[in-house]
Formats: structure tokens, C-alpha cells, sequence
């Protein structure tokens, strides 16, 4: 992905509400599936790292990531952003 490409779905995610959360938990299977059905529904979405969680907000974004075919876009802060393109029907069309 290019820095052109992040930079676009940055701006495409600004305005979305986290709706995977992790907390003293960690990463669960659960989590791993709703962020699953969520990138396939969306291909973009925000997740939030409570701060009694037992690891980073990036380790928590590149576990998720990993375990559903996702990328990372963006970590700041406790909020983390992930993408994958559904090959079936895209909805985010990337900049060349």
C-alpha cells in the first residue's frame, strides 16, 4: 500500500466510530470474528485499546490484522485503523 493510498483511507476513517474493542482480555476469537464480518462488510474499520489491556494498541492492531487478512493503517494513540479489500464487491476505491 502506498503512502498515498494510507493516507486517503486516514482520511476516509477520520470520521468513523471505533467498533472493535479490546480490553483486559486482549484479543479474543470473538473479536477476531467481529472484525472479520465488519471488514468484510466495510473493508475499513476503527478499532479502540482500552487501557487495561495487556499489550500495546499496535500489537493488539497487528494481531487482529494478521489473524483476518487485514492491513494496518494507522495506530494513533489507543485507536488503531485496518483495511482489507473485499474482492467480491469493493466499496473504497484506493488512489493509483
Amino acid at each position: 500500500m502506498t503512502s498515498k493510498q494510507r493516507a486517503y483511507l486516514r482520511g476516509l476513517a477520520n470520521t468513523m466510530e471505533p467498533i472493535v474493542h479490546a480490553g483486559k482480555g486482549g484479543v479474543s476469537d470473538a473479536m477476531r470474528k467481529q472484525a472479520d464480518d465488519a471488514l468484510t462488510a466495510r473493508e475499513l474499520i476503527k478499532g479502540r485499546v482500552l487501557e487495561t489491556a495487556p499489550a500495546s494498541t499496535r500489537d493488539i492492531a497487528e494481531d487482529i490484522a494478521a489473524s483476518v487478512g487485514a492491513e494496518v493503517v494507522q495506530v494513533i494513540g489507543r485507536t488503531f485503523v485496518l483495511y482489507r479489500r473485499n474482492e467480491k464487491e469493493p466499496k473504497i476505491v484506493l488512489p493509483k
